[in-house]
């Protein structure tokens, strides 16, 4: 499922305070914390405030969450696009488990203590970037025979200026000599307690820059628009996607690209209807194609035929054309195409007409299974 927004997972607004933050924290960590709360969902609802906590707590990863979203601190798969894009849910980005946390952290964000908690996450590991939705609309033509398109959308990647580190002449931060932490002594009715926080200067990457990049605000990313061309297999249908790896947003840390996930709405044809591989035409003949029998020369998707209807067709009767349906995705194989007969019938008739009816209704045209079973009950 996708991931709560942070800020509705502590119930504050996007504009609260560090004040707010923290005092919606303390109820909530308190609330679900699986030591003091013993429900079943208590442990995910407790790793849920924590993670929000983690971030919007800090200046830096508030900043980064702000801009880039979860990308820049989750590794779960999640969802998310006519002719548009937008997040993919999915992403495959770094992990947080409960396992990382333990009651010191929790306790030392409550109250500003030291209990010794520290979490397990590399704030340098290189994250895969977002994945991108492209929805695509295509010719009834093109689904069926493949084609190659382009598409073009605005992209996060690497600002080239300052090689994605957001500054240039990097060297080690002053204020938390590249730990990335620091630790602070604060006395309370408890004694003194000690607190470990993400460095504010360099949000805990333990580096900083003589000047920052002005190309890329300092983030380190910088949207473009990019035109990509894709090859679309033959035989998608409405629904299909393809992926495209790597071409996505621009991963964090030097971590690879995200994917681009191509969906296709198919447009439905005035003449064939689709029935997974297999293509279905209804063909009118007349009365007399039906009795007497016929060759019409009929339209496929693959050019012209001559079909031959034999005499003593019914309406509805279907006439298989094999290997003429939508190729099977993956394979060299393809569906059949059915011809259904629609008879129509008359509803005038010239004197000429009329007459050669009537004579054949002194015929024995009633002659046959069908209507022997029934006979008995006609009126004349």
């Amino acid at each position: 499922m996708a991931k709560r927004d942070y800020y509705d997972v502590l119930g504050v607004s996007k504009s609260a305070s560090d004040a707010e933050i923290k005092s919606a924290f303390r109820k909530l960590a308190k609330k679900y914390h699986p030591d003091l709360n013993k429900e079943p969902d208590a442990a995910e609802k407790f790793k849920e405030v924590q993670e929000a906590y983690e971030v919007l707590s800090d200046e830096g990863k508030r900043k980064t969450y702000d801009q880039f979203g979860h990308a820049a601190f989750d590794q779960n798969m999640g969802g998310g696009g006519g002719n548009s894009y937008g997040q993919y849910g999915g992403f495959n980005t770094s992990g947080f488990g409960f396992e990382d946390i333990d009651l010191g952290d929790i306790l030392s964000g409550m109250f500003g203590g030291g209990f010794g908690g520290r979490s397990k996450r590399s704030r340098n590991e290189k994250i895969k970037g977002k994945d991108v939705l492209y929805k695509m609309e295509l010719s009834f033509k093109d689904a069926v025979f493949g084609a190659t398109k382009d598409i073009t959308m605005d992209l996060t990647e690497s600002c080239s200026t300052c090689d994605g580190k957001g500054g240039f002449n990097e060297k080690t931060c002053e204020t938390c000599h590249g730990s990335g932490r620091i630790i602070r002594e604060q006395s309370s009715l408890f004694g003194v307690f000690q607190s470990q926080t993400v460095c504010p200067d360099c949000g805990g990457t333990g580096k900083s820059y003589e000047r920052k990049c002005t190309d890329c605000k300092s983030t380190g990313f910088v949207k473009k628009r990019k035109t990509i061309s894709i090859t679309i297999p033959a035989g998608v249908d409405t629904g299909s996607q393809i992926r495209i790896k790597e071409k996505g947003e621009a991963g964090i840390n030097g971590g690879p690209n995200g994917d681009i996930y191509v969906e296709f709405e198919v447009r439905e044809d005035e003449l064939f209807k689709r029935d997974g591989n297999d293509l279905y035409l209804v063909l009118p003949i007349t009365i007399t194609d039906a009795v007497l029998g016929t060759e019409k020369d009929i339209s496929t998707l693959d050019g012209d035929i001559v079909l031959t209807i034999p005499s003593g067709s019914q309406n509805n009767d279907r006439l298989r054309i094999k290997g003429r349906g939508v190729p099977i995705l993956n394979s060299s194989k393809r569906g059949d195409l059915y011809i259904l007969l629609n008879v129509v019938m008359p509803t005038k008739l010239d004197r000429k007409q009329r007459k050669l009816f009537e004579e054949l209704n002194e015929t024995t045209l009633d002659d046959n299974d069908k209507f022997k079973k029934f006979k008995k009950y006609f009126k004349k």
